[in-house]
């Protein structure tokens, strides 16, 4: 019996870094490995080699402005069309409401195969943050509510995931389809943690903090930096790894240098080699994530792993199933409340250890089994008449 053969379109893949694109190159990863053929369907970016055990399809793309970051590719183009067509997938998983849907919409023609949507992040946000005329802003997200309307099935990462899709209008039923990590459960090998260690000179007295992701103020990496400024006020002694890069990076380091923690702050710029990546997670004490813009936080997941605890915001969507001073740390999103627990967990090195010790049992999931659940869905969805598949904007709101 032949394989089934899926497509995971997205607007982003590496050498791209961002929350999305590494799901996407799972999803491609283990379904590939384990389960079907599949395809990945990204905008191209020159010079680069796609090195993957699974096809990556590039199609023409063009820069967006530096802030974004990103390119946008031509969902028009009539030879990607054509050569999409051809690859006759059973099963269509889009990543992002915008070119990817586009492009998803124009080669599902006859026969039509089902279109799975995973709705990742709070797109409203982004779209307010870099529109500023509001009448562009209510014709953008008309657009992509029209592009999730679309979709066969809609999945979200969190239920704050979903919540944050009820607040842009959509109508319909959704499924929490949780996102992985790559990372293996368990901390880096001991003398790969003590050979970081020593290359910072970390005192055996320091606590080591760790933040992990773009370098953009809707982070609140703001939060991280005043949390820091308090904690070293208090006479914690530590030293923070703030790893990755973004548009505000160069005005993130500045306020790090004029609230007086430059010292003890040390921007390493985006790791690429997720082991050494890893050695980083296993080193720290504790990860701090205060955003409440992501929807998943894989990255919560990767400190899992490593037993490390995060120290997130109540109710945020990266906080969902974590129990405070159990699984991990919560706080109220203000530096005052983040700089408390922080202070407070810093009473007790054994205490914090094994809170992290519980976040690998009661946090991590490993993409194996994400996608093992996501293929089971799929499958299910192949056998399922259309008309009666109940995640869709067609179905009653419960």
């Amino acid at each position: 019996m032949s394989r089934l053969k899926f497509g995971q379109f997205n607007d982003s893949f590496p050498p791209t870094i961002d929350g999305v694109a590494q799901a996407v190159k799972n999803y491609a990863g283990v379904l590939h490995e384990k389960y079907c053929d599949v395809t990945v369907v990204t905008p191209e970016y020159k010079g680069v080699e796609d090195n993957y055990p699974f096809e990556v399809f590039r199609y023409h793309s063009i820069p967006l402005d530096k802030k974004i970051g990103y390119r946008a590719g031509n969902p028009f183009s009539i030879e990607t069309l054509i050569r999409l067509r051809h690859k006759r997938f059973n099963l269509m998983h889009v990543h992002a409401p915008f070119a990817s849907s586009v492009l998803v919409q124009n080669i599902n023609r006859f026969p039509r195969v089902p279109v799975v949507l995973t709705y990742h992040t709070k797109f409203d946000i982004d779209i307010a943050k870099r529109v500023r005329l509001s009448g562009f802003r209510k014709i953008a997200m008309r657009f992509v509510l029209e592009n999730i309307n679309n979709a066969d099935e809609i999945w979200v990462v969190t239920e704050g995931c979903g919540k944050a899709l009820r607040n842009i209008g959509y109508r319909g039923g959704y499924r929490v389809m949780e996102n992985g990590t790559d990372f293996a459960f368990g901390k880096a090998e001991t003398d790969k943690v003590d050979e970081l260690r020593k290359k910072y000179d970390i005192r055996d007295d320091e606590f080591v903090f760790l933040f992990v992701g773009r370098m953009m103020w809707y982070k609140n990496i703001r939060i991280i930096l005043d949390t820091l400024k308090i904690a070293k006020s208090k006479g914690v002694p530590f030293r923070a790894f703030m790893i990755g890069d973004g548009f505000d990076a160069p005005k993130i380091r500045e306020y790090a240098e004029e609230i007086g923690i430059s010292d003890q702050t040390i921007f390493t710029g985006p790791i690429y080699d997720r082991e050494y990546l890893r050695v980083f997670f296993s080193l720290a004490d504790m990860f701090l994530f205060p955003s409440t813009y992501d929807t998943s936080g894989i990255v919560v997941k990767e400190a899992a792993a490593c037993s490390c605890p995060a120290l997130l915001i109540r109710d945020s969507c990266a906080a969902e199933g974590v129990q405070h001073d159990f699984s991990g740390y919560l706080a109220e999103e203000s530096a005052d409340s983040c700089a408390e627990v922080l202070v407070n967990a810093c009473q007790s090195r054994d205490n914090i250890k094994q809170v992290g010790e519980n976040a690998g049992k009661h946090v991590y999931l490993s993409w194996d089994t994400a996608v093992d659940r996501a293929y089971k869905r799929y499958v299910e969805i192949l056998e399922t008449d259309p008309k009666n598949l109940p995640y869709n904007s067609k179905a009653r709101w419960v």
